[in-house]
Parts: C-alpha cells; sequence; structure tokens
C-alpha cells in the first residue's frame, strides 16, 4: 500500500516579487501578506525585520549589524495516491527553508526547513472535523483517533527518499505558544534560543505534533516578548548550529509579531509565569498589514477542500494505509 504514496517538491523563492500562485495555499501567511496593494512594501518590511533580527542574534564578528542577509524557499509538498504518473496530487504541506548569505565571507549557509509550517490535512482537522465533532457539546474533546492521518502523512514524508534528497537535516517548526497554557521561566539559558520555559500539560497542539514524531520546547530568545514553541524530532540544540537557530529564529519571530502582535510585538517581556492572550492590550503594530480575518475563514474553506477531494474520496485507502504505515523507508 505504501508504494503508491509518493511525494514530489517544489520550491520558489520568497522574495520582495513574491507573488501567490493559483494552485499555492491562499491561506498560507505569507501568502497573505503579499497580495494587496501594500504587497510590496508589507514583503519588503518583512524581510528587513527579519535580516536585522538575524543580526541582532548573531552579533559576534559583526559590528555593523549587518553582516548576514536570509533568503527564503517557499517549499511546497504534494502528496500523489494513484502513483507518479497520475498527475493527481495534491497539495499537502507549505513550508520556509532558511538560506543563510555571510557577506563578510561569501558563504551561502542552509538553514533549517520547517518555519511557517502549513498543512491541507492540519486546516481539515482544526478547521471542520473538530469543530464538527464539538458542534451542540457542553464539553470539549477530540474526536477518536484526531491527527493520526496527518502525523503519518508528515513521518512518512520526513522519512522519504524525497525529503532526504532536498534536506540534510530534520525539520524544525516553530510556532505561537499557546494561550490555554501557563508558561513557568526556568533556569536554563541557551546562548541563542534563550530563556527555557516549561508547562504543567500539553496543549491541543503539543499533542498533535506528537503524533507527527516531534516533540517540543519553549524558548524565548533575547529581546523577544514571548517564548515560541519549537517542534523537532531529534536534540533541538545538538543537531543544529547557531546560524541555523538564528535563521528559524528570526524568521518565526518576525512573522509571529505580524500575525500575533498582542503576544509577540507586546510592549513588556512574559515574566517568570506567562499566560499569553491575544486579548492583551499592550502591545504595538507593525507596518505591515495582515488580515487575521481573511487566515481563518479561509481556513475553513480549504478543510472542506481537503475534505472533498481527499479525505471521502480516499477514506477506506488512507485508513487501511494508516493502520499499516511504516516510516523506515
Amino acid at each position: 500500500m505504501s508504494k503508491d504514496f509518493t511525494f514530489s517538491i517544489k520550491s520558489i523563492n520568497f522574495d520582495e516579487d513574491y507573488r501567490p500562485s493559483d494552485n499555492t495555499r491562499i491561506t498560507t501567511n505569507f501568502a497573505n501578506l503579499a497580495r494587496g496593494t501594500s504587497r510590496q512594501e508589507n514583503l519588503r518590511n518583512t524581510f528587513s525585520m527579519i535580516n536585522n533580527r538575524f543580526n541582532a542574534l548573531a552579533h559576534w564578528d559583526n559590528p555593523k549589524g549587518d553582516r548576514y542577509g536570509v533568503e527564503l524557499e517557499i517549499i511546497s509538498v504534494e502528496l500523489n495516491i494513484d502513483g507518479e504518473t497520475s498527475g493527481n496530487a495534491l497539495p499537502l504541506i507549505e513550508i520556509l527553508k532558511t538560506n543563510i548569505v555571510d557577506r563578510k565571507t561569501g558563504e551561502r549557509i542552509d538553514g533549517i526547513v520547517g518555519n511557517n509550517f502549513s498543512s491541507y490535512v492540519r486546516d481539515y482537522d482544526f478547521s471542520v472535523l473538530l469543530l464538527e465533532h464539538n458542534k451542540d457539546q457542553a464539553k470539549f474533546s477530540t474526536p477518536e483517533d484526531f491527527g493520526d492521518l496527518h502525523g503519518n502523512l508528515f513521518k512518512f514524508f520526513v522519512n522519504s527518499s524525497t525529503y532526504k534528497e532536498y534536506f540534510k537535516k530534520p525539520p524544525v517548526i516553530c510556532l505561537s505558544v499557546s494561550s490555554s497554557k501557563v508558561y513557568h521561566r526556568t533556569e536554563n539559558q541557551h546562548p541563542v534560543l534563550g530563556v527555557e520555559y516549561l508547562q504543567d500539560e500539553y496543549s491541543l497542539t503539543d499533542e498533535y505534533f506528537k503524533k507527527m514524531g516531534m516533540k517540543v520546547r519553549y524558548f524565548m530568545p533575547p529581546n523577544s516578548a514571548a517564548p515560541l514553541a519549537f517542534y523537532f524530532t531529534g536534540d533541538l540544540l545538538g543537531d543544529y548550529t547557531n546560524l541555523e537557530l538564528i535563521g528559524t529564529i528570526s524568521t518565526m519571530d518576525t512573522f509571529q509579531k505580524i500575525y500575533r502582535p498582542e503576544i509577540y510585538n507586546a510592549n513588556s517581556a512574559a515574566g517568570k509565569s506567562y499566560q499569553p492572550s491575544l486579548k492583551h492590550q499592550d502591545y504595538s503594530l507593525t507596518r505591515i498589514v495582515y488580515d487575521r480575518e481573511e487566515r481563518s475563514r479561509l481556513a475553513v474553506e480549504q478543510g472542506r477542500f481537503v475534505e472533498e477531494h481527499f479525505i471521502k474520496p480516499y477514506q477506506s485507502v488512507l485508513a487501511q494505509w494508516s493502520a499499516t504505515a511504516r516510516f523506515d523507508q
């Protein structure tokens, strides 16, 4: 059964000239930034923020704070159930990969793939399946096997020859911390990732990513307003260089300031005990236009799309595959 599942990868530069194609996931946050009358100014300001953040963190041997530049690629992953020649591919995942340019040496350094993780099946799980399951229910719960299919598809992709052909290291996915949990600052501090936070129990997102084979740690980088959630498969502190980690931090800290300014562009930093809130009022806005309401609405539309074109047509095939899938390709 697993031989019928194949992946293909497409890559496009994410820069000031980027325009979302007709087949890109329109709910992807960077596609949101690249539409409308403010698109070019949005993108220019976003990349300026990323580069400034990177150089502030990579401050050694960098007296003018301009040694490094960050380039981004949009990585689109398609899944084909019917074999390589059918052409019936489903856009499965979109993520960003960082590339770091050392302007002093001229060296180009591979960054980490996984930034700004975006998934069709995840849209279905959270924006369709979960909402329908809890409709008119007195107590919130998750459906049986919630996230199993998505988790197995992700693990199958990361362990595939296609992934290994394109990427040297496992992905790191960096997201916002959950507003439903309280995080506690520890004494553990990393020179780049910053101060580590812990929480008493996992959030729904943490549990979802656990089914993708990923662990989570929470760090608040230097001069950040709140901790970030880092999802990874191996050793977050040991598997990646400082510059690789800075590439992820500078990219995702910037995006979170745009997406969730109430948390990540707050005017005061998280304390020893911290619960994020999107109702927080003491924050600053970036000069970048981001339509959060559109993002939520389109997530439902795309969740319905994957239900119609993927979940329902292949329900029995997917159930059989997920129950027997192996990830040591």
